[in-house]
Formats: structure tokens, C-alpha cells, sequence
């Protein structure tokens, strides 16, 4: 029964529900409001308070204690109804713990989830692609600014005039019968109220500036004006000559010119994910017209390391740690995407084609490591530039049978392109597993040590060209040399056919090399063979070549590598160290 302010029952029945259980405490602990209560419980009494009983007892019933026909109007009020020992206590201390354990479960569990999705994110616009920085983009224009005073309407040659501002008049209202009468058309009027104000207006803005014109104000705010904009004109001519400068200086292939647009051109690829810190450097090799690119990857712990968090039967909150080949394949894919940026940014910018090549080496600088370790290295020429496309499609991630951001390194577009190019990537970035880089960009003049195995072919070639051999065709290439033919004209330094065998090492050629050598030239042919190395020969090979069957085996030490490249390319070469 509901009560009455004086205490009387009002004749309403009420509805008996349980007490709150679990969830009821959960949302109490957590500071949730409740909902709006079931239909027909808006009058239920809170235990203690007048009304209320034990559950299934109808306090409504006729006859019943609470039926006003029969109660005694002096008696007490009904006791409340004692509590049920079969029903859960919401202010159990052990209940409450444990519905704080699955909020903090819960909220923990958000907060993983929130760092997978931001990785998606940073995946999604690595791969996004990069605008060219080259010089062309970087050019300014000018655009002089009119002078106020000579904006629109500012003709000072002739007064204002009234018809220039009058409405047109009405259309005659009867084609057949004469002029309607326009001091009756409302619309007339009001158009022809504001052409008289828009002209007055006008007439008096041309007086002042016919009044101003000769004043020694109107002249000096002239006179600042134009020199603003003189300052302005120049400082756009002198921009774009300086530009011009290093586009010439560029074009002849200076460092200091050819690094200064790289580095643009790398800074302004990371405006996509300038919340993750991977800048990049770039040094300029001119001796092999290499640029040797330093990426800073980002820190390990970038990439979740848990899935969540789950709740034991003990009520401790226990971490979900991921299996560790899948957070070092995330890690990977977000690598590999930021060295492809790269990439891209470095070839997109040498519209003029000074470079013969890219590597990239991605180090990982950890604080309190003594040394960077190299868990990435791409030596790419550009020719295989030219022939990858270096970032995936126009929709870079999707989801693909629900796997969400994770996919398998074998199957991820990246990582493909970047081992298409040959790059060199660690198997586990969280073991520390260190890969040798392509190339060394720390000495201003390399030595053949320090150069990458594209960066030796690359010497070797520029070197016999000039030299006089043309038609150059690589056969074998690897890290410590290559194996090439090539055919000098007959007035050239190197006429007829040649195979050229070159090597970098320190170790001493000896006869057997020397032999077989001997034996390519017999099975291509050819006429001559050169056996190049950066070390030095043995004394046998000397001996053997200066017999008659092998002169037409030639040699050339490190020394006359280091004296062939001051000659045809005027750059210095170091010693092999």
C-alpha cells in the first residue's frame, strides 16, 4: 500500500522486488546512476519504511494488516520485513573487491586496445604518400597588394553619376494599357531609397579622396606602402635566386647542395606521423654519387606488448602478454613502411637524376647503449627504384579476414618491397638481432671498406668507361666484387673485348685467381682481361703475368684504383683501412 502524508494507506498496491544483487553493487561502486525503476515499483518502500514486508506477503489483501477497514488506528506501524539469508549481500566486502577488480580489469583492458588501435593508426599514414620537394615546388611567387585608397570604386577621373546608380523602372503592369503608376510600387520604392544612399555615399567618399589627395598624409602612407611591397618583391627575387644557386650546385652534384634538398625532402615526409619521432639524415657521396641515408627507428615499446588484461578466479588482474613473433612482425611492418617513405622522398626529389643510389640503414637508439644497433640496411641503385614501386596501393591497410593490424611478415606489402630491393632486415628486433649495414656514412672521403657493394660496382664502372670501355655488362655481383664485360673502341686506352674481374678485400690475390681469369677470357672470347682488386698481388701473380701466355692479363692494385679515380673522376679514394 502507498501512505499518506498523515500515515493513512491511500488504497494502492504495491510491488515487492528483490533486493540489488552483484550488478546493483557494481554500479554503486563505480558511481553509476540507476536507471529508471521497472513499471510498478514507483511505489515500492524502502526496508524499514512504513509499507514494507516480506516478499510474497500481501500486506493489500482485505483483512490484512494493512487494510484500512480492519487496523487499529492506534496500533504501531508494521515492522520491516527481516532480511532474506538466501539472497547475496551487496555490502559484502568480498563482493565489492571483486566488482572493483572488473572495473580496473575492464578500464586496463581499454587502455591496451586504445595503444593497438594508435598503432594502426601510425601504420595507416606511414604509408601515405609523400609530395616532391624539389626545386620547382620550393619557388615563391609575388603578388603585389593594390593601395587601399585605390581599391574598387577608387577612380578619381569623373564624379559619381545618379544613373549609374538608379534601379531600373518597373515593367508597365498592362502590356496593352500604359506606365503603372510607380509611386504605388512598394518594391520600387525601397530599390530606389537604397540606390540614393549607395550614391550619396559614393559622391562622398570621392570628395575626401579628392580633398586627400594632395595632403602630405595620403603621400607618405603611399610612399610606405610601395616600399613594402618593394621589399616584399625583393625578398621573393633573392629567395629564388638563391634557390637557383643551389639548383646549380646541385646539378653539379656539390654535397652540401645535394644533402640540403634531400634533408627537405625527408623532413617534409614526416608531416604524416609528426607524433612519432623517426628523423632522418643524409650524407652525399659524390665519388659514387651515393646518398647513404640514417634512419632513427622508433623505440621497441611502441608496439603493444599485451592483448588485455582478464580477471582469475582469485580475483588477481592477470596481463595477456601477444606472442612474440606477432609484436616483432608489427614492428617490422611500421619499420618497413618508414624506410619506404623514405625511399620515395629521396627518388621523388632527384628529378634531375645526380644520384645513382640510395642506402638506407635504420638504427635503433636505445638510452644507455653504448652504440645504435642496425636492424634495417637497403641497397638499392636506381634502376631497382625505378622498377619498385615503393608504397603500397591507394588503401594501404585494410582488414582482411578479421586479423585487424596484424598480418603475417611474409605477406606484408612492405616488407616484400623492401626484400625485393635486397635490404637486409634483423628476424627479431626485441632479441636484438643486428644486421650489417649496406654502407658506412661517417668519413667525409670513403675507402673502398665503407662503400656498399652497388657503391663498388658503381666505382668500377665509372672508372673503365672513362677509361675507354663501353658496352658494360655486369654478369656476377656480390658483396666483396663483381664480374663484367665490357669492349673498348680500337682508338680508345682499353680497345677490343674485356672481362673485368673486381674485388675489394685485403687479402693477397694469387695464381689461382689469376688462372681463372685466364680461363673466362677463353670461354667469352674475349681479347683482354682485368683483375681489379682494392688489396694488393702476390709475387707469384706478378711472375705469372709477366710470362707470355698470360699478358694479356692486366692488374690493378689499390694503389692504382686510388690514382684511376683522382684521374677520371678528380675524387679522392682513402686507403683501405
Amino acid at each position: 500500500m502507498q501512505y499518506s502524508a498523515d500515515g493513512q494507506s491511500d488504497g494502492t498496491a504495491t510491488v515487492q522486488f528483490p533486493q540489488p544483487g552483484f550488478l546493483a553493487s557494481v554500479f554503486r561502486d563505480l558511481g553509476a546512476d540507476q536507471g529508471p525503476e521497472p513499471e510498478g515499483a514507483a511505489g515500492r518502500p524502502a526496508p524499514g519504511r512504513p509499507g514494507a514486508g516480506p516478499a510474497g506477503d500481501d500486506q493489500s489483501a482485505p483483512g490484512g494488516p494493512s487494510d484500512p477497514n480492519s487496523a487499529d488506528p492506534n496500533s504501531a506501524a508494521p515492522k520491516s520485513a527481516a532480511p532474506n539469508p538466501t539472497e547475496s549481500n551487496p555490502d559484502d566486502p568480498a563482493i565489492a573487491a571483486h566488482a572493483r577488480a572488473a572495473a580496473l580489469t575492464h578500464h586496463r583492458t581499454l587502455t591496451v586496445q586504445a595503444e593497438h588501435d594508435r598503432l594502426a593508426d601510425l601504420l595507416r599514414r606511414a604509408a601515405l604518400p609523400v609530395s616532391a620537394m624539389d626545386f620547382e615546388s620550393q619557388l615563391r611567387h609575388y603578388e603585389p597588394r593594390p593601395y587601399p585608397a585605390d581599391g574598387p570604386g577608387a577612380d578619381e577621373g569623373s564624379e559619381p553619376r545618379w544613373e549609374d546608380f538608379a534601379p531600373a523602372e518597373p515593367a508597365a503592369a498592362d502590356p496593352a494599357g500604359g506606365a503603372s503608376r510607380r509611386l504605388l510600387d512598394s518594391g520600387y520604392q525601397r530599390e530606389l531609397a537604397q540606390a540614393r544612399l549607395t550614391h550619396q555615399r559614393a559622391l562622398r567618399e570621392w570628395r575626401t579622396r579628392r580633398a586627400e589627395a594632395g595632403s602630405p598624409a595620403a603621400d607618405e602612407s603611399r610612399r610606405a606602402h610601395e616600399a613594402a611591397e618593394e621589399a616584399r618583391a625583393r625578398a621573393v627575387r633573392e629567395y629564388n635566386d638563391s634557390l637557383e644557386e643551389c639548383r646549380r650546385a646541385y646539378r653539379l652534384a656539390e654535397p652540401a647542395a645535394v644533402e640540403s634538398l634531400l634533408e627537405r625532402a625527408l623532413a617534409a615526409a614526416e608531416t604524416a606521423t609528426q607524433d612519432l619521432s623517426a628523423p632522418c639524415r643524409a650524407v652525399f657521396r659524390p665519388l659514387t654519387r651515393t646518398a647513404v641515408l640514417d634512419l632513427d627507428l622508433p623505440p621497441l615499446d611502441l608496439v603493444p606488448s599485451l592483448t588485455g588484461y582478464r580477471l582469475a578466479p582469485d580475483g588477481d588482474i592477470v596481463p595477456v602478454p601477444r606472442p612474440p613473433e606477432d609484436r616483432a612482425t608489427d614492428y617490422l611492418r611500421l619499420v618497413a613502411r618508414l624506410a619506404l617513405r623514405s625511399l620515395q622522398a629521396a627518388d621523388a626529389v632527384d628529378t634531375d637524376e645526380i644520384l645513382a643510389g640510395v642506402v638506407l640503414n635504420g638504427w635503433l637508439r636505445e638510452p644507455g647503449a653504448v652504440e645504435p644497433l642496425c636492424l634495417l640496411s637497403v641497397d638499392a641503385d636506381r634502376d631497382a627504384l625505378a622498377r619498385t614501386r615503393l608504397l603500397p596501393p591507394e588503401t594501404p591497410y585494410e582488414d582482411h579476414d578479421d586479423e585487424g593490424v596484424y598480418a603475417d611478415a611474409e605477406q606484408d606489402e612492405a616488407l616484400v618491397r623492401l626484400r625485393q630491393l635486397g635490404a637486409a632486415v634483423t628476424p627479431d628486433p626485441y632479441a636484438r638481432t643486428v644486421v650489417r649495414p649496406a654502407a658506412q656514412a661517417g668519413a667525409t672521403v670513403p675507402a673502398a671498406p665503407d662503400l656498399s657493394a652497388n657503391e663498388f660496382a658503381q666505382l668500377v664502372r665509372d672508372l673503365l668507361t672513362r677509361g675507354g670501355l663501353a658496352e658494360w655488362s655486369v654478369r656476377l655481383r656480390g658483396p666483396a666484387g663483381l664480374v663484367a664485360t665490357g669492349e673498348g673502341s680500337p682508338g680508345s686506352a682499353l680497345p677490343g673485348r674485356w672481362v673485368v674481374w673486381a674485388s675489394r678485400d685485403s687479402a693477397s690475390v694469387g695464381v689461382e685467381q689469376i688462372e681463372t681469369l685466364a680461363e673466362a677470357v677463353r670461354e667469352e672470347s674475349a681479347d683482354r682481361g682485368l683483375r681489379l682488386t682494392t688489396g694488393r698481388f702476390a709475387d707469384e701473380a706478378l711472375d705469372l703475368t709477366a710470362e707470355e701466355s698470360h699478358r694479356h692479363i692486366h692488374l690493378i692494385d689499390g694503389d692504382g684504383v686510388r690514382e684511376l679515380a683522382r684521374t677520371h673522376l678528380g675524387l679522392p679514394l682513402a686507403a683501405g683501412r
